[in-house]
């Protein structure tokens, strides 16, 4: 086929269009399904709580013995040098959780005692213990922690979460992010 781009005609130009709009309104019908896996899901819901300002992982759920043990001294020079922080001035000291820890369930799950209610359903609970960053700032780490990037404007947990299982109601969202502040 070959057309002289000056006789592309109006018409022309919307007769082709709606092809395309038409297949991009298709393709959002036939894809809503969320697709079969190899194996049966054994979890039916997530909540995914990540909840900025509550008291610091080191005093709930990531007991450090040798923090506790260094408390008050020093920050070891390799830990520091060459780094700039904007708050610390001076010499920066280690500081351990002033909360005690414990084992609870079956599973052994270590968690502070400020968490009694919690401490009930360690079992029924996944904590995560593997997630690390070089970032110090609250912010970027904030972004790396939801989406995996310390740039803004990448997919979150969630976005990825709807995309590979889809969502179980068309007329409602698969994730929701609600902000404070």
């Amino acid at each position: 086929m070959n057309r002289n781009l000056t006789a592309l005609t109006r018409r022309h130009f919307f007769q082709s269009a709606g092809f395309g709009i038409g297949g991009l309104a298709l393709s959002s019908l036939t894809g809503s399904a969320a697709p079969r896996t190899h194996h049966p899901a054994k979890a039916k819901r997530v909540i995914f709580l990540f909840m900025a300002g509550a008291p610091s992982q080191l005093d709930m759920f990531d007991y450090k013995p040798k923090l506790n043990q260094f408390d008050g001294q020093p920050v070891p020079e390799e830990v520091v040098k060459g780094e700039r922080f904007a708050f610390i001035q001076g010499t920066p000291r280690l500081l351990g959780s002033p909360h005690a820890f414990a084992r609870y369930g079956q599973s052994g799950q270590e968690m502070s005692a400020i968490l009694p209610h919690l401490a009930k359903v360690a079992d029924d609970i996944a904590i995560i213990r593997s997630v690390s960053t070089t970032q110090f700032n609250h912010a970027p780490a904030q972004i790396f922690m939801n989406s995996g990037h310390q740039i803004p404007g990448r997919p979150s947990l969630g976005s990825w979460l709807t995309y590979g299982l889809g969502s179980e109601n068309a007329d409602l969202p698969g994730f929701v992010v609600l902000l404070s502040g």
